[in-house]
Order: C-alpha cells, then structure tokens, then sequence
C-alpha cells in the first residue's frame, strides 16, 4: 500500500511541475507577501489536486466517457478562466520595494487562510483538471484496487504540496536576488497562461469536432 502512496506523490510533483494558476499564485504570494502565505496557496492547491484525483480514483472517468458534450465544456470553462487569470497577472503591478528583505505584513491566520482559499479556488474553477486527473488515473493506477487508489490519491496530494512548497522557496529567494525584475517573472508567466487557455479552447473546439459532429 505504501507503494501506490509514493507513486502517487511523484506524480503529484511531476504533475506540479509544467506551468499552472497555482504556480502563478504561489510565486506571486511569495513576491507580493510572504514564504508562509505562499506555502498556504500551495497547501490548497495540492489539497484540490487530491480531491481531483480522489474522483479520478472513485469512478468519473465512465461519467465524462458516458456524456461525451461535458469534456469540451469543462476545457472551454478553463480557457476562459485560465485567460483571464493570465490576463490579470499581466496587469499586475507588484509593490517593488528598495530593500526586499525589508520586513512585509506580518504572516497571520487571516492571510494564510485567504492564501489556502486561492489555493483550492484556483484548481476548482479549472474544471478541465479534473480530466486531466481521471486520464492520468486511468494510465497509472488502471491496475490498482480502490484503496490503493484512494492511498495514490493522498500521495498525489502530498507530491503536489511538496512542489508547490519547493517553488515558494525559490521564489522567496529569487526576489532577493532579481528584486525589481522579479516583475518581469509574472509577466512571462501570465503570457504563458493566457497561451495555455487558448489552448484548452482549442482543445475544446477539437473535441466537437472529433467526437461530436
């Protein structure tokens, strides 16, 4: 059982590691706030993953196969949303300040509460996730039993924490180091997102081509 557990966290981590809204945040969280608010944007990201992938492991894949007009509507949803993220990370001014280790607001419960709500929020609201969880599932875990599954899942979860975890570090750096041009890491990466949700659009547009016309 402990096995399908650390097969589950090395997916979660890889599956961290392309460029995705809970990246975004937690850099920015990181940058704009503080390590532990950005850890806290992480927690909830990784947190929806294991949920995502829980579905995944509890049976949605024969759903979305059942009712093939839900998969084009889950990636149109998620293009829009991931635009639209990528648009307001773009126009982003963070507070660039002289002296970066200069203290900030002081982490409090109320900060790192709202940071694990964006966390969770950011995952929920790309439903396409929860697709891209029931291929990768399907792929990896075809063979197991549900509680090896649902252990999979928990370690998903966990990779997923420790990744995140691993980019609010370098990111807490990094703005020591690039101070003022930290702005331009945002930038890009909001470019990126709004690249990527023009591609779940298209993706959306592929689909009903292929599956439903």
């Amino acid at each position: 059982m402990i096995t399908y557990f650390f097969i589950g966290a090395l997916i979660g981590a890889l599956t961290g590691v392309p460029i995705g809204p809970v990246n975004v945040a937690v850099i920015e969280s990181a940058y704009r706030h503080h390590l532990r608010r950005a850890i806290a944007v992480g927690a909830g990201g990784a947190c929806a993953d294991c949920l995502y992938a829980f579905l995944g492991v509890v049976g949605v894949g024969p759903i979305l196969r059942a009712h093939p007009g839900v998969p084009p509507i889950l990636y149109a949803i998620s293009g829009v949303v991931l635009i639209l993220y990528g648009a307001l990370t773009l126009r982003t001014q963070p507070a660039v300040r002289a002296d970066v280790d200069a203290p900030r607001e002081p982490p409090s419960a109320g900060s790192m509460w709202t940071g694990f709500v964006v966390g969770v929020a950011l995952i929920l609201m790309n439903p396409a996730a929860i697709i891209t969880w029931v291929v990768i599932v399907g792929s990896f875990l075809a063979e197991a039993t549900r509680a090896e599954g649902v252990t999979a899942a928990f370690g998903i979860g966990a990779g997923s924490f420790l990744w995140f975890a691993f980019v609010a570090y370098l990111s807490d750096r990094g703005k020591r180091v690039l101070g003022a041009k930290m702005v331009w890491v945002t930038r890009t990466v909001g470019i990126l997102l709004i690249a990527y949700g023009a591609f779940s659009l298209g993706r959306a547009g592929h689909y009903v081509v292929t599956h439903l016309l």
